[in-house]
């Protein structure tokens, strides 16, 4: 039965209500600041989103590219960007005939550390836009042809003459459906025997794409020819027609040798902004080279100079070698500059019994190494009697074989000028490091 509620003189039938208690100030403060902090949390998230969706726009340097071309400028390292459409990219792979890619020396190597070198380091393409000026003209002494390709009669004789290193045949297209250079290597003549047994050559062409060097592809060995013919087609995507001018292709011909590295024959440099290729799409232009040799450079160049530290211990019978800095080297790039290395051999009774080399030094012609070697020598009575040091400063490259800058020889009965006073030194001063400035030879 419900209660009687009495209010005044009235009685009311219903249930019994109670006062409810009043809420804390502290919940309601806690209350607030839950909800400030949760709009502010989805206002951060808000603005990151906004923030990652604006970075992935790249600045695209003034070229228009579509939308989905979103790529840096000169850089081709997209997913197969070098392909050959006829033969596949069988030729990418790892072929068991020419050489493959090299490692720098002193990669991996333990070795003291070396200072900063006194090159200026500069990005690969204002390297070559100040190199630009100092191309050698010998490469332009072939013929462009406009029309069809000429025939020419084939000299089946063996070239002896160094100085003719034969002809590259080749064509050149750009494909704007594809945004892509398309490079045709079609034949080589009248190379130079580089096999004196069998009077003939193994040869094959390697070509990359200048400044950047990203892309380094090679034709298919041809066994026993002088006048191989290859017609491959090499394909670089992503290369804009507006970059066309800055860009250089690189030839290099080569002799496959099995048992040591191959020889170079020669090299094509084939600068792009002189060729018209806004209609090459449906007519490629073809082009005939003469190919130059690789030593042509150091002629119009020195050598350069080595500064080397010697110190001999006789008790210990060790020699101590302070390879430390070189200067006034030749351009051995299409940049304008070279990569430089050390090797150092230990001669007793002229045989080399020990080898010894310092680390690469990337794009420079005053590298700066301070490195220290020692070597061991034989105990005999004679001291450096029958010792020699010899200095050979390379030219490193990831390409082709390493080209010797210069050399150096320390002792022996060769030695004269410096290196015999540099010698003479070292004998009379032993326990002492004596230093000493040295022209490379030849």
């Amino acid at each position: 039965m419900p209660k009687e509620n009495v209010i005044g003189d009235v009685v009311s039938l219903g249930p019994h209500i109670q006062p409810v208690d009043a809420v804390s100030w502290a919940v309601l403060v806690g209350l607030c600041i839950g909800g400030a902090g949760a709009c502010i949390l989805v206002t951060a998230l808000v603005c990151h989103c906004i923030k990652k969706k604006n970075t992935k726009k790249k600045h695209n340097f003034g070229i228009k590219k579509s939308w989905h071309q979103e790529r840096t400028f000169l850089s081709f390292r997209k997913q197969t960007p070098v392909t050959n459409p006829d033969k596949g990219s069988h030729y990418l792979k790892k072929s068991p005939s020419p050489t493959g890619t090299k490692s720098p020396p002193g990669v991996g190597q333990t070795g003291p550390i070396s200072p900063s070198q006194d090159g200026v380091t500069l990005t690969p393409v204002n390297e070559y836009l100040q190199r630009k000026a100092l191309i050698t003209c010998s490469q332009q002494t072939g013929t462009d042809v406009d029309g069809p390709q000429p025939t020419e009669s084939v000299d089946t004789q063996l070239n002896e003459d160094s100085t003719n290193l034969g002809k590259l045949f080749f064509t050149v297209r750009y494909s704007f459906e594809k945004n892509a250079l398309v490079v045709t290597v079609n034949k080589c003549t009248n190379l130079p025997a580089k096999d004196n047994a069998n009077k003939s050559s193994d040869p094959y062409v390697k070509l990359q794409l200048l400044p950047e060097k990203q892309h380094k592809v090679k034709t298919r060995v041809l066994r026993r020819t002088l006048n191989p013919v290859y017609d491959e087609d090499f394909t670089f995507y992503g290369v804009h027609f507006n970059q066309l001018p800055i860009l250089t292709l690189h030839f290099v011909v080569l002799s496959f040798d099995r048992y040591s590295r191959d020889d170079v024959v020669g090299e094509v440099m084939v600068e792009l902004e002189g060729l018209d290729l806004s209609n090459t799409d449906n007519s490629p232009l073809p082009l005939i080279r003469e190919i130059t040799p690789r030593s042509q450079k150091l002629k119009s160049q020195g050598r350069g100079e080595i500064l080397v530290s010697l110190c001999h211990q006789p008790a210990s019978s060790r020699v101590t070698v302070v390879v430390l800095k070189a200067r006034n080297l030749p351009k051995m790039d299409i940049t304008g500059l070279c990569d430089p290395y050390v090797k150092i051999y230990l001669v007793y009774n002229n045989q080399r019994i020990a080898k010894k080399k310092t680390h690469v030094k990337k794009r420079t012609l005053n590298p700066v190494f301070n490195e220290s070697f020692v070597f061991d020598i034989p105990k005999t009575d004679d001291g450096l009697a029958k010792i020699n040091l010899e200095f050979l400063l390379l030219d490193w490259d990831r390409v082709t074989k390493n080209e010797v800058i210069g050399r150096l020889e320390l002792g022996g009965a060769e030695c004269t000028g410096t290196a015999l006073h540099h010698w003479k030194e070292i004998l009379a001063s032993p326990r002492r490091q004596i230093a000493e400035w040295h022209k490379l030879k030849e």
